[in-house]
């Protein structure tokens, strides 16, 4: 059986725990499309961000 030679201290162990608070990523419902985007987060499909157009979308023809 495997035993440890010394004590883990608090610092390691917090390092250790850190990824235990790591969540899911939350999506909110988009109010134009109703498809799900990250919050403050910049819409790639449509291109807007807070109501206004920031980015030019390519369209899929070419």
């Amino acid at each position: 059986m495997a035993v440890p030679k010394r004590k883990t201290s608090p610092m390691k162990r917090g390092f250790r725990r850190s990824a235990d608070a790591i969540k899911a990523p939350t999506y909110v419902e988009d109010k134009d499309s109703g498809e799900l985007r990250r919050p403050h987060h910049v819409d790639l499909k449509t291109g807007m961000y807070r109501g206004r157009q920031v980015l030019k979308v390519k369209s899929t023809e070419e």
